[in-house]
């Protein structure tokens, strides 16, 4: 395969991207899968594709992904943000169409710990007076 022309990682919870932009048109794989398979959900296709489709770039590149970690949402979102970061590469007017859309930032929410002494990470036992 032809050299990659953009490259970039995606982050989501304990989700990472690996995303490679090729010149072609529109062939989005997730290891080694077409990502219909990879995401039978509409909704995760839609996230997948939305930085795509806010550039109309649909059909100018082809996606090669490798996701590992993390459940269905955390990858198809770090896949999303993968691509948006390869995307942004391209040129300032794309990469200030993304930022307005929100795909450049990384969404720092992850599960909080559990503490000692809680049923989970702020869940108290039940108070009892008596």
């Amino acid at each position: 395969m032809a050299e990659a022309l953009y490259r970039a990682t995606g982050r989501r919870k304990t989700s990472v991207a690996q995303v490679r932009l090729y010149a072609g048109d529109g062939k989005i794989t997730v290891n080694g899968r077409d990502y219909t398979e990879y995401f039978p959900r509409l909704t995760y296709q839609r996230t997948v594709r939305s930085p795509l489709e806010i550039l109309d770039a649909a059909g100018r590149y082809d996606v090669v992904a490798k996701v590992t970690g993390g459940g269905l949402t955390g990858q198809a979102e770090a896949l999303r943000h993968g691509i948006a970061r390869a995307l942004a590469e391209e040129s300032q007017q794309a990469r200030g169409d993304l930022k307005e859309a929100g795909f450049l930032t990384r969404d720092a929410r992850a599960v909080e710990r559990k503490k000692y002494g809680l049923k989970k990470a702020r869940k108290r036992p039940q108070f009892s007076k008596r």
